[in-house]
């Protein structure tokens, strides 16, 4: 009997300095190690391909991790300027949300996390809180970063039923990590919100349709030792090993 062929995972990063001021591509090892932990073969898509390189470039893929990073161009969703608005990278934007819409018309698995998940929200038509202290009331501290560890547990989130991140996690309330200073504040149309944290805010999102199309705004490649979060990677290297 053969084995099931590795899928192959095309995984997004972003440009950055290296210590000696060159140009770098810069991508976070916690996301290769979470897919070759879950059976993957890991792929690095650079920024900087056209549409046309991604197209040629797409067909070699079985799934795409969306990562995080720093913040979308606010022009794309009209949002409301911030001085704690950081990371901004035209280049990258413009790879990421091209690379969703081959996904799409694909029908490709993805899981798209923190700010891939707000790329997602985005290319939906969704709004994006730019900086969610000053603009979701009430709203608990999501931005756990840099001076704590990205592992710390710093709420839970509140799974609906009958759901796709329900049935994997088995469970109707998860902890979770959370590195974020913005989020999703209206969901983009053909979106379903699935994950809550306590102050309403939307942490889950899925594609309506889609088989797996999933957006998380935590950090499940940080949390190694969570089983639900390696089922979380398992479930969508399954899906990407179960394309045609």
């Amino acid at each position: 009997m053969s084995e099931t062929p590795q899928a192959i995972i095309g995984i997004t990063g972003g440009n950055a300095k290296s210590q000696t001021g060159a140009d770098v591509f810069q991508l976070g090892r916690a996301y290769v190690e979470a897919i070759l932990l879950a059976g993957g073969v890991p792929l690095l898509i650079p920024t900087g391909l056209d549409k046309p390189g991604l197209n040629a470039l797409i067909h070699h893929l079985d799934g795409i991790l969306f990562t995080g990073g720093g913040d979308i161009q606010t022009a794309r969703f009209n949002g409301s300027p911030h001085p704690k608005i950081y990371g901004v990278d035209p280049e990258r934007d413009n790879l990421e949300f091209d690379l969703l819409e081959l996904a799409l018309g694909r029908h490709l698995p993805f899981l798209a996390i923190c700010r891939g998940a707000q790329v997602l929200n985005v290319a939906f038509g969704g709004g994006l809180h730019t900086h969610l202290a000053d603009q979701l009331p009430n709203a608990l501290k999501h931005d756990w970063f840099p001076a704590y560890p990205r592992d710390k547990y710093a709420h839970t989130v509140s799974l609906t039923r009958g759901s796709l991140l329900h049935e994997i996690f088995q469970a109707d309330e998860v902890p979770v990590n959370s590195l974020h200073h913005q989020g999703i504040s209206r969901v983009g149309e053909g979106l379903e919100a699935v994950a809550f944290a306590p102050d309403g805010l939307v942490e889950g999102l899925v594609v309506r349709g889609e088989p797996f199309a999933l957006g998380v705004q935590w950090h499940p490649e940080c949390l190694p030792e969570d089983a639900g979060m390696r089922a979380l990677f398992k479930t969508f290297i399954a899906a990407c090993q179960a394309q045609p």
